[in-house]
């Protein structure tokens, strides 16, 4: 049997009409229905016949966030920004007037502290992990520096103190030891300087008594040198007397100095010793520590000066015999070969 209409001739299906058809409609609730904006939008919501999870699919906001936009739980949404961009996106889906349910948002949750953000529901402030090592390490460092400053003062408080050191008046009045042997010593007074602290011989320059002697020349000095040692050589009992005067020269060593056949005058030392040869103009030709046994050939330069330590520690060969010792310590190359 079929249904008596009543001569209706179409249903109307409230989640199948267009939102501005119900809008227009007497009976569809808008913006301003409710107590707030919360209540306005679930009212919309039911009428079209639409789902809070069809919301949430469409404006990708979560549910839980338009349950409490419905319910005005305020403290469950996140900061007033997103609150007001969760309200504009759930009236445009519903096909009412973003501006508007963000004006009855803004009236029925009025913000007296507008401008200022607030903290994100759920977000949490992370500190620098660096900082926390840095704090420690200052505070260790703190620590360090106070322990050493008390382990410092302890061990000042605990060290013995200096001893008493008397004055120079009772060291001076202090009577002297009784002593039968004479050797008693009176505290305060200066003791006796030292061997060490004597005055040294004075330096004696080497040839200097033979130039003196001779007048004051240094060719006269020379000669003077030459004389002594000649007169060493002839006496036996003389401690610089040389006792083979005449025999060849045999090297002992290395033979230094100019080549063979070029020079007539060879030094060759009887124990190490310095030797220096300069020229006309002063400057060293040859310096060397010779040991025993090692030679020097002069070359045949005009002006050679010969110096060195001790005479006596060198031989003298001209034309390969042996002359002599060195006459002094500081003689001329040309002297020596005459």
């Amino acid at each position: 049997m079929p249904l008596d209409s009543g001569g209706v001739t179409q249903f109307y299906r409230a989640h199948d009409a267009d939102p501005s058809d119900l809008a227009m409609s007497g009976d569809a609730p808008d913006l301003y229905y409710g107590p707030d904006v919360g209540a306005a939008l679930r009212a919309i919501r039911e009428f079209q016949g639409v789902s809070l999870q069809d919301v949430a699919d469409a404006t990708r906001i979560r549910r839980a966030y338009l349950a409490a936009v419905e319910d005005m739980r305020l403290d469950e949404l996140p900061s007033r920004p997103f609150a007001l961009g969760y309200v504009k996106a759930y009236a445009r889906h519903l096909g009412v007037d973003p501006e508007a349910a963000v004006e009855r948002y803004k009236l029925d949750a009025p913000d007296h502290e507008e401008g200022q953000l607030r903290a994100p529901v759920g977000v949490r402030r992370e500190r620098d992990p660096r900082m926390g090592a840095i704090i420690a390490g200052g505070l260790l460092i703190i620590a360090a520096v106070v322990l050493w400053n008390i382990s410092q003062r302890t061990m000042k408080a605990d060290a013995p103190p200096p001893a008493a050191v008397p004055d120079s008046a009772q060291l001076a009045a202090a009577p002297p030891p009784a002593s039968g042997d004479g050797g008693g010593f009176v505290v305060g007074q200066p003791t006796p300087p030292p061997a060490e602290s004597t005055t040294p011989e004075l330096y004696k320059t080497p040839g200097l008594e033979n130039a003196a002697a001779a007048g004051g020349s240094a060719d006269a000095g020379d000669a003077a040198g030459r004389a002594q040692a000649a007169a060493a050589a002839q006496d036996p009992t003389a401690p610089e007397a040389v006792a083979d005067v005449g025999s060849p020269f045999q090297a002992q060593g290395a033979v230094l100095g100019a080549p063979a056949g070029t020079s007539n005058v060879i030094l060759q030392a009887r124990k190490s010793g310095q030797l220096v040869v300069r020229g006309a103009d002063g400057t060293p030709y040859f310096a060397r520590q010779l040991t025993a046994g090692q030679a020097y050939r002069l070359p045949q330069l005009k002006g050679l000066t010969v110096e060195v330590t001790d005479p006596t520690l060198f031989n003298v060969y001209v034309n390969g015999a042996l002359k002599g010792r060195l006459p002094a310590a500081q003689s001329s190359a040309a002297s020596l070969s005459n």
